[in-house]
């Protein structure tokens, strides 16, 4: 065996009797080994220990322009902190060469957002002739018009709709309470849905929840999720549409219109504001988008 290759075997012995990882865990942190210890060797360099910091930084600077994912980077990052870190703790090493490299910020995944069109499209998917798609209508108008967590969804009790005042009230993360506005539209749709379908879906049964599966039970996330990409199907719509996106398009949407930011936060019920703060980089790119579409000059 080469020095890197024993050295690369040192180390995975050390993550699996010193640390205790698991199999997979070994297995990803060597295999960066590996792939820098072949970087080395077409570099003449053998010896993992006579490495600086220039060279780990044209290492780093290689896997970028060999085209290698943000992540991929950041992962070859953390796995030379901990194998020098290492190096240092066993004395093998007085000087860690990773100290003051730091690996490159987590690549900044906007979530999907439909357009006002394609909310039309998706609501309008549910045959509301039957039982179940005026459930799946109702359910959808809801979600877009409340921004409700999926969670929240299928926990919403007939006592927690105050229609008659145009509001619902829900319990989200960290059991806090919130109440939020609901339009006549969605309205509209519940009240069909409590008049015509729900009744028949209950089987003569009783149940707390709002919306109600084929045995009169309560819906699952899961069946929602299975619903929403059914309609996706249905309306041909080219994106990775889940449940959370009808919230993030809710948010979306009611900001391009004008409301304030602090708002949305509550309606969305956010304990920190940056996290909505994720919706005004959305709104800026549409506009953007709106921009080098239409502008003559652009």
């Amino acid at each position: 065996m080469t020095v890197l290759e024993n050295q690369t075997a040192d180390f995975a012995h050390y993550l699996t009797v010193e640390q205790g990882l698991a199999v997979n865990s070994v297995t990803s942190y060597t295999q960066e080994l590996h792939n820098f210890s072949h970087y080395l060797t077409s570099k003449g360099v053998l010896d993992f220990k006579q490495v600086d910091r220039l060279q780990l930084m044209a290492y780093l600077s290689a896997l970028t322009v060999a085209g290698k994912s943000r992540n991929s980077v950041i992962h070859a990052v953390s796995a030379l902190r901990k194998f020098y870190r290492y190096l240092v703790q066993t004395h093998q090493l007085t000087v860690n060469p990773m100290a003051n490299i730091a690996a490159p910020k987590h690549a900044e995944h906007l979530p999907a957002v439909l357009t006002v069109a394609e909310v039309d499209r998706l609501l309008a998917a549910p045959d509301t002739t039957n039982k179940y798609g005026l459930r799946d209508r109702a359910i959808l108008e809801v979600m877009y018009a409340t921004g409700l967590r999926v969670s929240e969804l299928v926990h919403l009790k007939l006592a927690d709709l105050h229609l008659e005042m145009g509001l619902i009230q829900t319990l989200g993360k960290g059991d806090k309470e919130r109440i939020i506005p609901i339009g006549d539209v969605a309205t509209d749709w519940i009240n069909q849905y409590l008049q015509t379908s729900r009744p028949v879906l209950l089987k003569q049964r009783t149940s707390p929840y709002l919306f109600l599966n084929g045995h009169g039970g309560g819906l699952s996330r899961q069946a929602i999720w299975q619903k929403i990409k059914k309609y996706v199907a249905l309306t041909g719509i080219q994106k990775d549409v889940t449940p959370h996106t009808l919230r993030h398009s809710f948010a979306t949407h009611i900001l391009e219109n004008g409301a304030d930011l602090r708002v949305v936060q509550e309606l969305l019920g956010h304990a920190d504001i940056t996290t909505t703060q994720i919706y005004t980089h959305i709104s800026k790119k549409r506009l953007k988008n709106v921009y080098d579409q239409y502008h003559p000059r652009a």
